[in-house]
């Protein structure tokens, strides 16, 4: 179902951009793949450990070392997105992971499973400011909204897709095969997208300086409001999958479904939850105000409901997750069209490089934390109360810190 929203989207609102229909649809799919190939050591992991011999602790570092390179190098990614042409940008980058995804079913230890993950970040340290680019130059602030939910509903689409398919895949065949098959078929998508780039695509170089973000107090609470959130949403994209089956008992198969629930409703959420915010904000006449109230809504949602998981039985804890993932979907919608509206159009793949840089460093931290945390105390309680209290730090940044949502970043600021 999800599916079908998220292209009838792209194809609705590609006229509305500077894009080819084909080359936006042909972007949102990428996101899909993104977000499957990131994912797939985790959706593995139940299988891989136990062959590799790699205790909680080694699977912490593998799942935090995706994050080192990918966090490492937003800022230079910012940098080159804004000076050169993305589309061929985002074309050698998505090469770049594809061969790291097919190069992991290859290892044979910690070690070589890590360089493959540190590849991997590297490659996909590019999408984001490249998605923020295209859009931010595209839209205008009301429309903005509805754009950034095609991408952010692919972000959860992907790794509710990947975590079925590849538990399904690794229970059938075995995690190798599900690694090598998918990073040589994602290579397939850079087909139909080298055709849609035009001959002489058009990129005007960015006129203001990447420094000159920092001279905003704004700058630093959106990068902190995504790090505490990042480190809630990373636990879960990480470790939910052994989290199910081993606390929850669940089969491979079973986490297959179970695993992919949330991330799907997330999607939906995301989707549903910016088109509202769209809507309200032409009638309101202050689109970035209604995002930031929807946004905070979705936090005290989401650490609610993921405190509530941990205490109940199966069924209820399922529901519970569910729901905390329609929170996270109703931040998501809404968080990049904030950034993008308080940087502008020129400045925006230079804030979006440093904001995920500075957020994703709870994608570094996240994974390492909880799996000393699970080795050490034998479950994941700790863990979830924690991403719980982490939300509602960025509730905090985001609901009363961060000032009025308007642009921040002059256009006409020379280099």
């Amino acid at each position: 179902m999800e599916l079908i929203v998220i292209m009838v989207g792209c194809v609705q609102i590609a006229a509305l951009i500077h894009m080819s229909t084909r080359a936006f649809v042909l972007l949102c799919i990428s996101v899909w793949i993104n977000y499957i190939d990131r994912g797939n050591l985790s959706v593995a992991a139940p299988a891989l450990a136990p062959e590799l011999q790699l205790t909680p602790s080694h699977m912490g570092i593998l799942l935090s070392g995706f994050f080192w390179t990918y966090s490492l190098l937003q800022p230079v990614a910012g940098w080159l997105i804004d000076r050169y042409d993305t589309y061929r940008l985002y074309a050698a980058a998505f090469a770049i992971w594809s061969i790291a995804v097919a190069a992991g079913g290859l290892a044979t230890g910690f070690y070589s499973l890590l360089a493959t993950r540190l590849l991997l970040g590297a490659g996909e340290s590019l999408a984001y400011p490249a998605y923020s680019r295209l859009l931010a130059a595209g839209f205008t602030e009301d429309r903005r909204g509805f754009a950034n939910s095609m991408i952010d509903a692919g972000t959860k689409a992907g790794p509710a897709l990947g975590t079925f398919l590849g538990a399904m895949v690794i229970a059938q065949w075995g995690w190798r095969p599900f690694f090598f098959v998918m990073g040589v078929a994602s290579l397939i998508w850079l087909i139909p997208w080298n055709a849609s780039i035009p001959p002489k695509a058009k990129h005007s170089a960015a006129k203001v300086k990447s420094a000159n973000i920092f001279i905003y107090r704004d700058s630093y609470i959106t990068f902190a409001g995504l790090f505490c959130f990042n480190y809630a949403y990373y636990f879960l994209l990480t470790w939910l999958p052994t989290y199910l089956v081993r606390e929850r008992r669940f089969s491979l198969r079973a986490m297959a479904i179970y695993g992919a629930l949330p991330f799907a409703a997330t999607a939906i959420a995301s989707v549903a939850t910016a088109t509202y915010a769209d809507k309200r904000g032409r009638e309101t006449g202050a689109p970035g105000e209604v995002r930031r109230r929807l946004a905070v809504a979705g936090l005290i949602i989401a650490a609610a409901a993921l405190s509530g998981s941990t205490m109940l039985e199966n069924n209820l804890a399922m529901i519970c997750l569910i729901v905390a993932f329609i929170g996270i979907g109703m931040f998501t919608a809404n968080c990049w069209a904030i950034s993008q509206t308080l940087a502008g159009p020129r400045a925006a793949g230079a804030w979006t490089g440093w904001q995920n840089a500075v957020g994703n460093m709870g994608g570094v931290i996240a994974p390492i934390v909880t799996g000393w945390s699970v080795s050490y105390t034998g479950s994941f309680l700790a863990a979830f109360c924690g991403a719980s209290a982490i939300l509602l730090v960025a509730c905090v940044l985001y609901g009363l810190l961060l000032g009025p949502i308007r642009q921040l970043v002059p256009d006409e600021e020379s280099i």
